[in-house]
């Protein structure tokens, strides 16, 4: 989820603790708990700071290790006992509500189409259900009513007991909503071999990755109704040097270990060859926006790369700094 929407959460869940009595009871205790559940609602997402390094190492370790089940105890007796020596109190209170926090912050970012690893060690597999966009206004909205209803001075634990509630029934709802489409496109494509779902920001509308037996089709769902957008042959990556080469570049090894359903392609200029993989989850405005390039002369070095998020082939053309034809 978004960071907002993680605040929210971590607000929500401070104030769900004031169920317990002990907790309700003792304000220097309910502070810590909610301290706590406002930091273990941000820590798994500190993977952020290799965004400063560069695309390849934060799309290899964004939601990694940070978010995997060795982490969920690491970040809880990192906050409990930093919480523990400042206010003086129940450590036993603060690092089970820390816990929680950090549980559900790893858990509700399995359920949106980038996903986490959060089987690490055990499995460096991405799950991700694709049934919540990574922001969600419903989620957010109700978060938010929330807060405003405690600040108003209702009850905090039944408030946010109520909203969860709520979030548990519209969770219901968006993979009720998502098995609806599979069913759908298997009737469509009988030769289904995996379907990826991508939720949108708006509520009734889907975006769409099928992989069938000999092709990749790109669709929209949008109130119910299927509309395939592009269709693509499936091509198995062929075992030849120029591929073998790009495959050594940092950026396309990151992409690779990142996206399950993508194109390539081979252009071949006078004095380069260039080798794209295009990522069949995200469409928008006719463009695939999140690629992985390499660029490498004619003896095969690799001379430029890049892999993420980019919206115009002229962006992409200053992300590489093309060699001068």
């Amino acid at each position: 989820m978004d960071t907002g929407t993680h605040v929210l959460m971590g607000f929500a869940l401070g104030g769900l603790a004031t169920f317990d009595p002990t907790i309700a009871n003792d304000p220097t205790l309910a502070h810590a708990v909610l301290i706590g559940t406002l930091v273990g609602s941000q820590a798994p997402d500190i993977d952020t700071v290799f965004k400063l390094k560069n695309n390849a190492k934060y799309i290899r370790n964004h939601r990694g290790m940070t978010h995997s089940i060795p982490a969920l105890f690491i970040w809880t007796l990192l906050i409990s006992v930093t919480l523990f020596y400042i206010y003086d109190t129940s450590f036993f209170h603060v690092a089970l509500w820390t816990f929680i926090a950090v549980s559900v912050h790893v858990f509700v970012d399995i359920f949106n189409s980038y996903g986490t690893q959060a089987l690490r060690p055990f499995s460096k597999k991405w799950v991700a259900l694709g049934i919540i966009n990574t922001f969600d206004p419903f989620i957010f909205i109700v978060h938010l009513a929330g807060v405003v209803l405690w600040l108003n001075g209702q009850h905090a634990g039944y408030t946010f007991l109520a909203v969860y509630v709520v979030l548990i029934g519209y969770y219901i709802i968006r993979f009720r909503q998502q098995q609806a489409i599979k069913r759908k496109l298997k009737q469509m494509f009988p030769d289904v071999e995996q379907v990826i779902t991508v939720p949108t920001i708006k509520w009734n509308e889907w975006h769409l990755a099928v992989t069938t037996s000999n092709h990749f089709y790109v669709a929209r769902a949008q109130n119910g109704t299927i509309a395939v957008l592009d269709i693509f042959e499936k091509c198995p990556i062929p075992d030849i040097p120029i591929i073998e080469k790009a495959k050594q570049d940092e950026n396309l090894a990151a992409f690779l270990s990142f996206s399950p359903v993508y194109r390539w392609e081979i252009h071949e200029y006078n004095d380069h060859y260039e080798v794209r993989f295009i990522d069949l989850r995200y469409r928008s405005k006719n463009y695939y926006p999140f690629v992985a390039v390499v660029q490498l002369d004619l003896d095969l070095n690799i001379v430029s790369s890049y892999t993420g998020w980019i919206f115009s082939e002229k962006k992409l053309r200053k992300k590489l700094e093309l060699i001068p034809s």
